[in-house]
């Protein structure tokens, strides 16, 4: 099974009445659902209205509340061999705006929607629209043959610095990091996923949509709306469904903090919660310690956190902790820090800046920390740029080859034959392999 399509199919027939997906309307406990056999028979009804597009970009645009279309939209772009862009919903003026660019940068011709959206949609100027909802049955035609080296989608970055970029990602890197989140996670096909990040995004698409099918293990999903109108919804289909995989950045556990009652948390049942990942922004350590304390009549453990790095270019996941230990968190002297050096101070102070760290790496990703400058790595202790080598690396930025070779094709001086994956972030290496980002 060398790519994703391979897998689906596989899932269908060996599994073709188990739950592949359970999407909570609203957020609550009333859910819609997809069987793998029913999944991979609309995914490829709709992947033959999409055969003559074959390599051409297909913006894939749904509102919240419709991800399990949105999940077979997905998958019918794979079979079909049209490279998936997933979007955002557009709420505003600006989130058209920002539409409008990627369908320029990705030089895209097809937008794939539901039957609710194209009034908002209409200011977009692609050149055909597919209201996936509406498709009439048509008679099967032949689908691509794929290879792990064939595109499978382009993951945008935010765009906030700078112009959208949009990451190609192959079958081949999907596979690499779907195997590196399943050992990092010490997943099996008795985990349980509840999630609620946005399924456009990468953490969304690849931990709670293409995880689960790598598994073969079914994923319960809400919106993120769900989530954000309600924090307590998330902890709700946690205890419910007892989940042992999910996460989000560190600002959902402070909402949880600050918006659950204890009259709600008495209802939870959170001890089989066994990898609460948190990333994709800064990790604070009085927001784990907040929440474990919060929560630990609810059974919550604090082994139980999972802080990670990553980022769209890497696919994915990059390190990742020990799952079972306790994240281990370095305090740092603010006089060495000023010097860009990482030096521990004997004990916790008012003045130390702490860190938790990211965990280290999985299969075949190193990392280097790079002085900018030299491009030379850094001694020990030594704060500098993360750069980043594997599988899991995407195939660079979507025609635009400058951006490309600047960020996906670095390497050290005197070592011109490994390239790397410049990050951009700061960071140093520390306890063993474990990764500590600055910024």
């Amino acid at each position: 099974m060398q790519t994703v399509v391979d897998l689906l199919r596989h899932r269908a027939q060996r599994q073709a009445n188990q739950t592949a997906y359970i999407f909570l309307k609203n957020g609550e406990l009333t859910p819609t659902s997809l069987t793998y056999a029913e999944l991979a028979e609309k995914a490829e009804a709709i992947a033959t209205h999409l055969v003559p597009y074959a390599t051409e970009r297909a913006l894939l645009i749904y509102s919240y509340e419709s991800g399990l279309e949105f999940i077979t939209a997905f998958y019918a772009c794979l079979c079909a061999g049209v490279i998936a862009v997933p979007c955002h919903p557009p709420r505003n003026q600006q989130d058209l705006t920002d539409l409008q660019a990627r369908l320029t940068s990705a030089q895209a011709q097809l937008i794939l929607t539901e039957a609710a959206l194209p009034s908002k949609l209409r200011p977009l100027s692609p050149t055909h629209w597919i209201i996936t909802n509406q498709l009439a049955s048509e008679e099967r035609s032949p689908l691509p043959t794929l290879t792990p080296e064939s595109l499978a989608f382009l993951q945008y970055t935010s765009g906030s610095t700078g112009i959208p970029k949009g990451v190609m990602v192959t079958h081949a890197n999907i596979r690499s990091q779907q195997k590196t989140l399943e050992i990092a996670f010490g997943s099996n096909s008795q985990t349980i996923n509840v999630g609620w990040l946005p399924l456009f995004h990468d953490m969304g698409l690849m931990g709670n949509v293409l995880q689960p099918l790598h598994l073969g293990i079914p994923s319960i999903l809400m919106s993120p709306l769900a989530f954000v109108q309600k924090p307590f919804r998330w902890l709700q289909a946690l205890s419910h469904y007892q989940a042992t995989t999910s996460g989000a950045p560190n600002f959902a556990y402070d909402l949880l903090c600050r918006q659950t009652t204890s009259q709600q948390r008495q209802t939870l049942d959170l001890s089989h919660w066994e990898v609460a990942f948190t990333g994709a922004e800064p990790i604070r350590p009085q927001t784990l310690n907040q929440f474990a304390a919060t929560f630990a009549p609810c059974g919550f453990r604090p082994q139980a956190f999972y802080p990670c790095y990553g980022m769209a270019e890497a696919t994915l996941l990059i390190t990742g902790s020990l799952k079972t230990e306790m994240p281990p968190i370095l305090y740092l002297d603010p006089v060495f820090l000023k010097e860009n050096r990482a030096i521990a101070t004997p004990a916790p102070d008012p003045e130390a800046r702490p860190l938790v760290s990211c965990g280290r790496t999985w299969q075949d990703t190193q990392i280097v920390i790079v002085d900018p400058q030299t491009l030379c790595p850094c001694p020990p202790d030594q704060i500098g740029e993360i750069w980043v080598t594997g599988s899991g690396i995407g195939q660079g930025y979507w025609h635009l080859p400058e951006h490309t070779q600047q960020t996906f094709e670095a390497t050290l001086k005197n070592f011109p034959n490994q390239t790397f994956l410049r990050t951009g972030d700061l960071g140093f290496l520390k306890i063993k392999s474990s990764i500590l980002r600055v910024a």
